[in-house]
């Protein structure tokens, strides 16, 4: 009874009270008319209930093998009567130890009203010692448990006179029980019965609403665990990671690579707090993924002030991944420009970009917090043209020149070209150079007057700083490539569709 009690998740309401009320009362009766005759140690703990919620009073028996002798430092001291902590070791009668035994069963009935320990209240502020000393010495009144007004009436008023301090002035337990026939609690237990039986089959149809209830609320909550999966790793690797699967390394014929970092991060760095750095990597690389949700890319990794991002993997996507990396690297550009610094409002952030494309490997490395790596030249490249570059530019010829032949719409990446080219002549002819290479090497001869491809030709052959028979053979050249000749028979300086 005392875990029930002290249980807060179960109910008790007063058809349960009275429950167990009346079945200790029917049992202590029952003890007193035997020839037991006394119980001698009633308490809260001796009063268990089955699994019909039917309270039975235990520990009792043969008088004459058992010690009375009252122990006042022992917890059960506080259901004893106040007359028997004042004879501790004197030798009582029958009559008396069942006196003794109503001042218990009042002490239960508090518990049972409250569902506090005797004297709960009064052990904030009082010792267990004086608690005793207050019971065994009387004042002006009797050293009482406290109960809250709101209590039954009927049973708060049994308690009290069962508990008085004239050990005459308490009932006995069969004037009890004639009590509890008259208030009608003994019929309680069979209406407690029928309330138990009609809540467990209320209980049994809406078990479907709960267990539905709660699978939704599972499924929610495995939703979210996926999400968060999902930004860790790539989502078709995760589906084979979540399904027991081993996630074997793959080739790809051809992605894009994209490594970006802050210029003069070190030293930015050295003048701001931990902090601050914190604050300024975050707010940054909230921006870029803002940016790159747009677009069909991948985040492989941030380290440091490094933002790595590739397009072409692990769902391949033909050519558009160029396209893809090309777009997202501009408009990460304009925003760098227009980046404030929370910390440093004045302070221009300027970032530095490589590209490239080719084959790499890719695969899930590590058991614990795994990542999906990517492997290969490809990478090694885009990472140094990023580490060699200049601030606020992108560089990687071969990517750029992709870029431009891939692009939909004419002349829609010869503003990267441009803007590549911005800085000395000689790298200007270089990159014009290595865009025409790289657009022939994916394309061929397929060229037309309407497209970027040719538009590409026609800015290196304006803007390359060449020699007089240079520049005829790059003229000769772009109009091979308008035209999709691809003749063996033509020389440096002749076309056999121009004879």
């Amino acid at each position: 009874m005392k875990d029930i009690l002290s249980n807060d998740s179960f109910t008790l309401n007063w058809d349960f009270r009275a429950s167990l009320v009346c079945d200790i009362i029917q049992a202590m009766d029952y003890i007193h008319n035997s020839n037991i005759k006394y119980h001698g140690h009633l308490t809260s703990m001796n009063c268990v209930i089955d699994s019909r919620f039917v309270l039975k009073v235990t520990e009792f028996g043969i008088q004459s093998l058992r010690d009375f002798d009252i122990d006042i430092t022992k917890k059960e001291s506080l259901w004893v009567a106040p007359e028997a902590i004042r004879q501790q070791n004197a030798v009582k009668s029958i009559q008396e130890m069942q006196y003794a035994d109503v001042y218990s069963f009042a002490v239960i009935l508090y518990e049972i009203l409250s569902r506090k320990e005797p004297f709960e209240d009064d052990q904030e502020f009082l010792t267990f010692k004086e608690i005793i000393m207050k019971i065994k010495y009387v004042e002006e009144t009797p050293f009482r448990p406290r109960l809250d007004a709101d209590s039954d009436k009927d049973m708060v008023s049994l308690m009290r006179i069962c508990w008085d301090e004239n050990p005459k002035s308490r009932p006995t337990f069969s004037t009890i029980k004639k009590e509890a026939t008259r208030l009608k609690w003994d019929k309680t237990g069979d209406k407690f019965l029928d309330n138990l039986l009609s809540r467990m089959e209320e209980y049994a149809n809406n078990l479907e609403d709960l267990v539905e209830e709660r699978t939704q609320a599972f499924l929610d909550e495995k939703r979210r665990a996926e999400e968060l999966l999902y930004q860790v790793l790539p989502r078709s690797v995760a589906d084979e990671l979540k399904n027991g699967r081993m996630v074997n390394p793959e080739a790809f014929a051809c992605v894009t690579v994209y490594f970006s970092d802050i210029v003069g991060f070190t030293s930015l760095s050295s003048e701001s707090t931990p902090m601050q750095i914190v604050d300024l990597l975050n707010d940054l690389y909230t921006c870029f993924d803002k940016i790159i949700e747009n677009f069909d890319v991948y985040k492989v990794e941030t380290i440091g002030d490094a933002y790595m991002v590739v397009s072409g993997l692990p769902v391949r996507n033909g050519n558009k991944h160029v396209e893809e990396i090309a777009k997202m690297s501009t408009i990460i550009l304009d925003n760098v420009k227009n980046f404030k610094i929370r910390h440093k409002p004045n302070v221009q952030l300027r970032a530095r970009i490589g590209l490239h494309s080719g084959p790499v490997c890719a695969g899930v490395v590590g058991r614990k917090m795994p990542r999906y790596c990517l492997f290969g030249d490809t990478v090694n490249t885009a990472s140094r043209m990023e580490s060699t570059g200049e601030g606020a530019h992108a560089f990687d010829a071969d990517a750029i020149a992709q870029a431009a032949c891939a692009a939909s719409s004419p002349g829609g990446f010869v503003s990267a070209i441009r803007r590549t080219c911005s800085g000395t002549q000689a790298s200007c002819n270089t990159i014009c150079s290595n865009a025409i290479s790289g657009m022939r090497a994916i394309y061929g001869n397929q060229g037309s007057t309407t497209g970027t491809c040719f538009q590409a030709f026609h800015f290196y052959y304006k803007h390359a700083t060449l020699k007089p028979e240079e520049k005829g053979k790059a003229l000769l050249a772009m109009h091979r490539y308008r035209d999709g000749c691809n003749s063996t028979s033509c020389g440096p300086n002749f076309c056999c569709c121009k004879a």
